[in-house]
């Protein structure tokens, strides 16, 4: 029983590493990114499946210099260049230009096109509420 004990700690802290690993590595694609200009961040959650997140970095204009996305399961998932948007029009793409796509990374760039128009228009994102927040409502 002890050794169990041991060996699901021993995950528990792995999982964590690992878990740090991929945070750090978002980071310093985000970074990159911001250095170029301002960043939108689109997601698409997987609840058994794969979430995905894209981020594209864009002049005043809201045109693509860069994009980015991670798409994973597991801890192991990495930020890796998004190919065929760069000097594109954040919130002029289409269906059509996304088709290279999958279905995840396409709803992520929509949800990214959303924020955009939301935080250009001056309006303020609204922030949902996780499932453990939902079941227990913040006290006033």
């Amino acid at each position: 029983m002890g050794l169990l004990i041991i060996i699901a700690a021993l995950a528990w802290l792995l999982q964590g590493m690992l878990g740090l690993l991929q945070i750090r590595n978002f980071n310093k694609k985000y970074t990159e990114l911001r250095r170029l200009g301002r960043v939108a961040i689109g997601k698409k959650t997987g609840k058994i499946r794969a979430g995905t997140v894209v981020m594209f970095a864009i002049d005043k204009d809201a045109r693509i210099l860069q994009a980015a996305q991670m798409q994973g399961v597991t801890v192991f998932s990495r930020v890796r260049h998004l190919k065929g948007f760069e000097g594109r029009h954040l919130l002029g793409l289409t269906e059509q230009e996304m088709l290279h796509c999958n279905q995840l990374t396409r709803a992520a760039i929509m949800d990214a096109l959303n924020n955009c128009d939301i935080i250009l228009k001056g309006g303020e994102l609204k922030v949902r509420q996780s499932w453990l927040e939902r079941l227990m409502p913040a006290k006033k």
